[in-house]
Formats: structure tokens, C-alpha cells, sequence
């Protein structure tokens, strides 16, 4: 390929795209930028949370308010949003149910360190949709992952956590590691790291049993803390019998699995687990549980969770390194009965699928006619364009994949024509609120960009 050439789109083009995008941009929402230009200096580099850095726009919309699958900024811009809070909206934003819960509980209290009788049906549902687990309540799924490998340290007696080159589990620490060759190092990038990372954590390559195998021998691994799907990267499938595979050698030698659906709950009713039967000794997922209220959940099978009653009945006084106060909180709850038990149905994941297949088909055929070489991929409601050839098998692959310039001209001018999709990759979804027509223009503005980089 020529060195011209970034994704099979000319340079040329691809400047030309993002200069006219960023100032039709900047010219279209002067009260944003305004508004940003005066408050947002109180602010570390700006902006309330580091990484909405990342958005690739000339600066931030402020958002009005959102509803269903549209957001509203303060410009008067109604926006298709496939973003979705970047799956915390998954099932759009604000569903009644949940909306409805919130004002209720709001006037119950808030949080008071004890369980509400919601608490005891938000276990009921959270068993009935994911399985037979021992439930706790976190706030997020970064606290629900930390607080699981607490676990499978504490009833394997063993340190090392085994994770996959370019995973994502939030900001666990053991989890920021990378592969140098073939040795595990701590991620260069992390800011004031101390600690080699190495001596708590292996890495191995996504859809790499052999090299897990080879990892697990050693004798020192508590838990394979894994997505069923890599999604934080380009997305990566399994290949087939690769869960299988994980599953049989973590018995085999010793340790746990932990399947992290913070993102792959978009599979189904149940997560990737639960449709295509997988069986960790413990489940995590965060983000839309609970309507898009700040809540994960991890579930311990009855066999660890008995192991865990042993350890910690064993174990000295004082903190266990886990809880934080404001986890179990009775509005959390609250939004939870209401997500699991009304709006995570298989009816409404039944059009998140169908509209999802429809907007991967479009993509597909979009790419297909300019003969661009990228692919789509999806996972139920998930669905990604990759600014490369597919399907990629691991996450040194999906490290490459990633085409920052391509990606961020795209994801401007996306914005320009009236949709969102998530800033970190490529990644777009479908939630019950998603409306044909917002599909069938998502797909319309892709193909307009495409012709633009590649006619």
C-alpha cells in the first residue's frame, strides 16, 4: 500500500475532510464554545472527567438533555446518539421505568447503609436473568472486578491475575499490563505508576490457549479475568472453542474465571454468558444495569462463594479491601429491579438486535461499494466499523487497527450530519428507543463521508 495511503484513504483527502469538518464544527455551535471558553477553566485541563479529552471535535458540545436515543445540546442540535453513554445508556436514555423509580425512591431516602425489600428482589432478578450467583453491589464495574479478584486471591492462595493484551476492566490496576515480546510489562502510559505490574499480573494474547496453558502451569494464577468478547480495543471474537478452552484450563489448574459483561451485555438477555453458556465461577457487569444509575454487580457461584466464607471467617480483623459506602444503596436498588425487571426484556433486546443487524448490514455495504478495506463487526446490539482488514484475532492486532486520524475525521463528520458515536473507537449501539430512520441516517451520512475519502 502506497505511504500516502492511512486506512486506503489518501492523506490529501483525509486533511481536506478534517479541516472542512472541524470548522463546520466550530462555526455551528457558538454557544457551546462560548459557554466552554468561560466555565470551563475551573476545570483540570477543561473538562470535568480527563478523557472527554479524547473527543476528537474542536471542543465540547454541552448537552441540554436527553431522551430515548436522542441527546439535545445547547446549540438546538438534536443529535442521534449510537454513543449510549458508551454503554451506559444501552437501553437509552432514561427509560420510563427507571425515570420513575428514581423519583420514587428520591423520596425514600437516599442511602442508608442497610437493605430496602428492593434490594432482596434486585437478587431475585439479577439470578433470574444471569444465573445461579451469590450477589454483591458496587458502583462500578472497575470496584465489582477489584473486589472479585480480592476474592480469588483470598480462597486460591494464589497472587497473579492472567489478563489479555489489550483488555479493558476498568482502572484495575493489575489489569494495566501489556506484552514486550513474549514478557508481560506495566502499560508505559500509566500516570504516576510505581509498582511493576508484572509481579501481580501475566498477559497472553486474546484467542492464544496455548499460551494461557503455558501461563497457567506455573501454579501462581488465581483468576482469568476476561471479556468474552475484547471490546475496549478494535472488537475481537473468540474463536471457536477459545471459551471452552479457558474454562477447561482454568479447572484443570486451579483457578477462577471471571467474566466481565460490562460492555458484552449487549450480546442478549443475560449477557454473552448467559446466550451462549458459558459457566464463570464469577460474573461481573456494571455500566447499564441499572438504567444508567451508577451500579455493577458481581455474583459468585455457590461452590466460591462457600470457599469465600471459609477465607474470610479465617482471616485477621479489620478492612477487607472491599465496600466503599455508597455501594448497595437503596436508590440503586431501586433503579435496578426497574432495569432488570422491566427494560432488560427479551422483547426489547429482540429489536436492539434486529435494528443492530440492520445498521452492520449498511455499514457493510457502504464499505463493500468504495472498496474500502475495512470491516464491520457485532455483538447483539454492539456494532463497530474497523479502519482495517478483519477478522482480527488479537489485541496486538486491534492495537493496529486503530486509525486515530481516519477515525476522529470520521466521528466529527458523523457529528456534523446529526450522529454520535463513541470516541474511544469506532463503536455504535442500538438500544429499543433507536428508530429505524436514525439507522437508515447513519448509514446515508457513512456513505457520504466514505465518497468524500474514497471516491
Amino acid at each position: 500500500m502506497s505511504a500516502d495511503l492511512i486506512a486506503g484513504v489518501r492523506q490529501d483527502r483525509l486533511e481536506t475532510l478534517t479541516a472542512r469538518e472541524a470548522r463546520r464544527f466550530a462555526a455551528s455551535r457558538p454557544l457551546s464554545a462560548s459557554a466552554m471558553a468561560k466555565g470551563a477553566g475551573v476545570f483540570l485541563s477543561g473538562v470535568p472527567m480527563h478523557w472527554m479529552t479524547d473527543w476528537p471535535m474542536p471542543h465540547l458540545p454541552l448537552i441540554a438533555h436527553a431522551t430515548g436515543a436522542r441527546i439535545t445540546d445547547i446549540d438546538g442540535y438534536g443529535i442521534d446518539d449510537f454513543c449510549l453513554g458508551d454503554t451506559g445508556s444501552m437501553f437509552g436514555h432514561s427509560p420510563a421505568p427507571v425515570a420513575k423509580a428514581i423519583r420514587k425512591q428520591a423520596r425514600l431516602g437516599l442511602t442508608y447503609m442497610l437493605p430496602s425489600e428492593a434490594a432482596l428482589e434486585a437478587g431475585r432478578l439479577l439470578t433470574e436473568t444471569f444465573g445461579d450467583f451469590r450477589w454483591q453491589i458496587a458502583t462500578t464495574a472497575t470496584d465489582a472486578n477489584r473486589f472479585a479478584l480480592r476474592v480469588a486471591r483470598a480462597v486460591t492462595g494464589r497472587p497473579k491475575v492472567l489478563v489479555f493484551n489489550g483488555c479493558y476492566h476498568g482502572t484495575v490496576d493489575e489489569t494495566m499490563v501489556t506484552l514486550k515480546g513474549n514478557r508481560t510489562i506495566t502499560r508505559p502510559g500509566l500516570l504516576g505508576q510505581v509498582t511493576d505490574l508484572a509481579k501481580t499480573a501475566v498477559c497472553c494474547e486474546f484467542n492464544d490457549l496455548a499460551a494461557v496453558e503455558a501461563a497457567l502451569e506455573r501454579g501462581d494464577v488465581a483468576a482469568i479475568l476476561t471479556e468474552p468478547v475484547m471490546t475496549n480495543s478494535c472488537m475481537v471474537l473468540p474463536e471457536p472453542g477459545f471459551l471452552d478452552g479457558l474454562r477447561a484450563a482454568a479447572t484443570r489448574h486451579g483457578a477462577l474465571l471471571i467474566i466481565d459483561e460490562t460492555h458484552t451485555i449487549s450480546t442478549g438477555l443475560g449477557g454473552f454468558s448467559r446466550v451462549h453458556g458459558l459457566s464463570p465461577d464469577i460474573f461481573v457487569v456494571g455500566k447499564c444495569v441499572a438504567g444508567g444509575m451508577p451500579t455493577a454487580v458481581w455474583g459468585l457461584t455457590p461452590e466460591v462463594a462457600d470457599r469465600y466464607l471459609v477465607a474470610n471467617a479465617n482471616r485477621a480483623s479489620g478492612h477487607s479491601g472491599m465496600g466503599t459506602t455508597l455501594s448497595a444503596n437503596p436508590m440503586q436498588f431501586a433503579c435496578l429491579v426497574a432495569t432488570v425487571g422491566k427494560v432488560m426484556t427479551a422483547e426489547n433486546y429482540a429489536k436492539m438486535d434486529a435494528g443492530a443487524a440492520r445498521l452492520a448490514d449498511g455499514l457493510a455495504g457502504v464499505i463493500a461499494h468504495h472498496k474500502a478495506p475495512w470491516h464491520v463487526v457485532r455483538v447483539g446490539a454492539r456494532v463497530e466499523f474497523i479502519c482495517a482488514p478483519g477478522p482480527l484475532h488479537n489485541g496486538a492486532e486491534a492495537a493496529l487497527a486503530h486509525q486515530p486520524a481516519v477515525e476522529a475525521a470520521v466521528h466529527v463528520a458523523l457529528l456534523n450530519r446529526g450522529t454520535l458515536i463513541a470516541p474511544f473507537h469506532n463503536m455504535m449501539l442500538v438500544s429499543p428507543a433507536t428508530k429505524k430512520r436514525q439507522i437508515d441516517r447513519l448509514i446515508a451520512s457513512f456513505d457520504e463521508i466514505l465518497t468524500d475519502l474514497f471516491a
